[in-house]
């Protein structure tokens, strides 16, 4: 009998995943990790809370379950790497950067330590070998897949991991969990920042990198506000900038089209102005799912964020890096987050963006 350690979050698709392997005949041991410790708003520590759901859900499978303390190496490798970017006045996304340090790091290091055959996560995405490759593909439910997350998945971890949910929907999840009176049945999914939470985004920011004060202007140089330091916003962002109602002003949304950080300068447009969008972008180091391709350039999808659909774009590998061109204007495309290709149902791989192309 092969065994395999489940990454346990205290959610439904994490304890339905663990159900779902011990039927398929493998021996479960649920891993509780704990990445962050810190009270929230309210002075609950989430992870205790967590940790309850993770006790009561296993228990009522029927698997052992551990709990180990990954929060420094979640600090060192995702958080401190997370305010570097915000300092350069980028937008990084350190669900992708936990994926790869983390989730699929010290917790695969773990279950090979005490002798188990693979891992095990509740994410929605699918994995396929194929001659020794292995492949990361889209789930079965097209509204929950989180290959995008996925993207930074060497082979050695595709190869070890298992993704339970990889051909099922949410809803069945969730009804497997009521059948089995899981505590968490309807818990309700996690969202935002894994380690910030639904708490005020700016306000835990503050505790990191100080407040600085400056203009905001629009792109022909008028200034019509003052923010609180251009780190705190994001590309096309249009709540919270405080410049509506200008004298001899339109009557359009406000949105934020770029940051200086050297000057400290918010620049702002009123409606959807061109200057959201842009043609193409040049990314960092581009991680390759299976392996790089002997193709210089070729055409396929891309993501340039979570949830949005597949876009056309001709892609030109560079070295270790792709340029791309957009078949369709893209809005808010932003430093800092991910770029991710699809050939179809299969994930190419993808990397930070580092430039965007106006």
């Amino acid at each position: 009998m092969k065994t395999v350690v489940v990454g346990i979050s205290g959610g439904v698709d994490s304890a339905v995943s663990a159900y779902l392997l011990k039927q398929q005949g493998y021996n479960v041991i649920g891993l509780f990790m704990v990445n962050w410790e810190e009270s929230d708003d309210s002075g609950v520590c989430s992870s205790e809370t967590d940790y309850e759901d993770v006790k009561r859900v296993c228990n009522a499978i029927g698997i052992p379950y551990y709990t180990v303390n990954y929060s420094k190496q979640y600090y060192d490798k995702v958080f401190t790497y997370f305010l570097e970017q915000y300092k350069k006045g980028n937008t990084p996304n350190p669900d992708v950067l936990c994926n790869r340090e983390v989730k699929f790091g010290p917790f695969l290091d773990f279950a090979r330590k005490i002798g188990a055959d693979y891992i095990a996560t509740g994410h929605y995405a699918k994995k396929q070998e194929i001659d020794g490759k292995y492949y990361l593909l889209k789930a079965f439910d097209k509204n929950k897949d989180q290959s995008y997350f996925l993207n930074q998945l060497s082979q050695d971890q595709l190869k070890s991991v298992l993704f339970p949910l990889a051909d099922i929907e949410k809803t069945q999840v969730r009804e497997i969990a009521e059948q089995l009176g899981l505590s968490n049945a309807h818990k309700k999914d996690s969202t935002g920042i894994c380690f910030i939470g639904e708490r005020n985004f700016r306000k835990f920011l503050k505790n990191f990198i100080p407040a600085k004060r400056g203009e905001i202007k629009t792109l022909d140089g008028k200034v019509v506000g003052t923010h609180d330091g251009v780190m705190y916003y994001t590309l096309g962002q249009r709540r919270g900038l405080g410049v509506g109602g200008q004298k001899d002003g339109g009557s359009g949304r406000w949105f934020v089209v770029d940051k200086d950080v050297q000057k400290n300068i918010l620049y702002v447009t009123q409606g959807e102005d061109d200057s959201l969008y842009s043609n193409g972008l040049i990314s960092g180091k581009f991680n390759f799912i299976p392996c790089k391709t002997d193709k210089t350039e070729f055409d396929c999808y891309a993501k340039f964020r979570y949830r949005q659909p597949d876009q056309k774009v001709h892609v030109k590998v560079v070295n270790d890096h792709v340029e791309l061109r957009f078949y369709s204007p893209q809005r808010a495309v932003t430093c800092g987050q991910y770029v991710v290709l699809y050939d179809g149902e299969y994930c190419l791989g993808g990397a930070e963006i580092e430039e965007v192309l106006k």
